[in-house]
C-alpha cells in the first residue's frame, strides 16, 4: 500500500484547489462569452417577448428548418433592456407578455428547442407575427395582441434578484453596451 508524505498531500490539495479556481474562471469565462454571443442573434429574432421592464426573450423560428422556436437570446433588468434596444434599432417586433417572458426566461436555456408545455403560447405570439407582418407589408386591419396566451403557472417562477440581474450584466454588456444604455460603466 503507498502512503503520501504530509508534503505530498498538501502539495496534492494545492494543486486541485487552483486547479478548481482556475476551472472557473475558465467557466466564467466561456459563459460571459456565450452571452455577449447572444445580443448579436437579437436583430434575427422574429420577436422579442417582454415583461415589460424587467425581461426580455427574443426567439426565432425558421419554419422548415426547425421542429420548434428557439430562444435566441434572454435578459432581466439592463440586459433586458439592450435586448429592447437592440430590438428596435433591428425592427423586431416586441410583445408585452408578463407571464410568457418570465416562463421563457427562468425554464428555456439559449438555443433549445422550447419546450412542448410553452407550444401553444407561443405558437400564439408567431401567428400574431406572421399576421403583423402580413399587414405592413399588404394592409387591412392590423391584428391584435394575442391575449389569451396558455403559460402553465407552475412554470412562472416570479423575478430574478438584483444580485443574478447584477451579475447577468456583468457577464453579457461590455462597457459600450453599458453607456450606450445609459447605465455607469
Amino acid at each position: 500500500m503507498l502512503r503520501m508524505t504530509k508534503e505530498e498531500v498538501k502539495k496534492e490539495h494545492k494543486e486541485s484547489d487552483s486547479n478548481t479556481h482556475i476551472k472557473a474562471k475558465i467557466r466564467s469565462a466561456q459563459r460571459a462569452a456565450a452571452r455577449h454571443r447572444m445580443m448579436q442573434e437579437v436583430p434575427k429574432a422574429d420577436v422579442i417577448v417582454t415583461n415589460p421592464t424587467h425581461f426580455a426573450v427574443a426567439l426565432k423560428y425558421t419554419d422548415g428548418e426547425m421542429r420548434a422556436p428557439k430562444v435566441v437570446a434572454k435578459g432581466v433588468d439592463l440586459v433586458a433592456a439592450r435586448i429592447r434596444e437592440l430590438g428596435r434599432e433591428n425592427n423586431v417586433p416586441m410583445l408585452e407578455a408578463p407571464p410568457l417572458a418570465r416562463v421563457l426566461y427562468h425554464n428555456v436555456d439559449l438555443n433549445p428547442e422550447i419546450p412542448g408545455a410553452l407550444y401553444g403560447a407561443v405558437a400564439q405570439v408567431l401567428a400574431w407575427i406572421y399576421q403583423l407582418k402580413r399587414y405592413k407589408e399588404d394592409g387591412g386591419d392590423k391584428p391584435d395582441d394575442p391575449t389569451n396566451r396558455d403559460v402553465p403557472k407552475e412554470l412562472d417562477k416570479g423575478m430574478v434578484s438584483d444580485a443574478d440581474a447584477d451579475q447577468e450584466a456583468a457577464d453579457t454588456l461590455t462597457d459600450d453596451d453599458n453607456t450606450s444604455n445609459g447605465a455607469a460603466a
